[in-house]
């Protein structure tokens, strides 16, 4: 009886060793990082990025606006509705609707000088890549009212 209950113990151990890194793997890959379908690949790196990130991982539109940001997107929920509200609120502004509005978001996010409401009050410079990719989720989402 001993011996099984052992067994039993290293196996659970081994599951939990092998589960754990396996399911935050299978997570991280769900998320779509803040992929635009208007954006192109660049090697191009806005000031801010990491210099660690691989060549093509930040996407920038033809008009020199950062559209991809291929890192997890890191913000709390939240954060993340902040962005998204304050994203909306712009694109409600603006007399028109949807998609096309992401880009001329995210223009403004980034030459603002001083932070806005929609990148939690900081430059985009400022921001990790994983923030960045986080702001650039939340604009996509506020295009498609989805928000929540």
């Amino acid at each position: 009886m001993r011996g099984q209950r052992r067994s039993f113990q290293r196996a659970t151990v081994l599951s939990w060793l092998l589960l754990v890194p396996l399911s935050s793997w299978m997570v991280a890959g769900c998320s779509d990082g803040g992929k635009s379908g208007s954006a192109t690949s660049s090697s191009a790196r806005p000031s801010g990025a990491s210099g660690s990130l691989p060549a093509g991982a930040i996407g920038v539109s033809a008009g020199g606006v950062t559209t991809r940001v291929d890192v997890p997107a890191e913000s709390t929920e939240e954060e993340y509705f902040q962005a998204c509200h304050a994203a909306k609120e712009w694109m409600d502004g603006q007399g028109s609707a949807g998609e096309a509005l992401i880009e001329p978001y995210l223009k403004m996010v980034q030459a603002a000088g001083t932070g806005v409401a929609g990148s939690w009050n900081q430059r985009w410079a400022d921001l990790s890549p994983a923030r960045q990719a986080a702001v650039i989720v939340a604009a996509q989402a506020a295009a498609n009212q989805q928000c929540g």
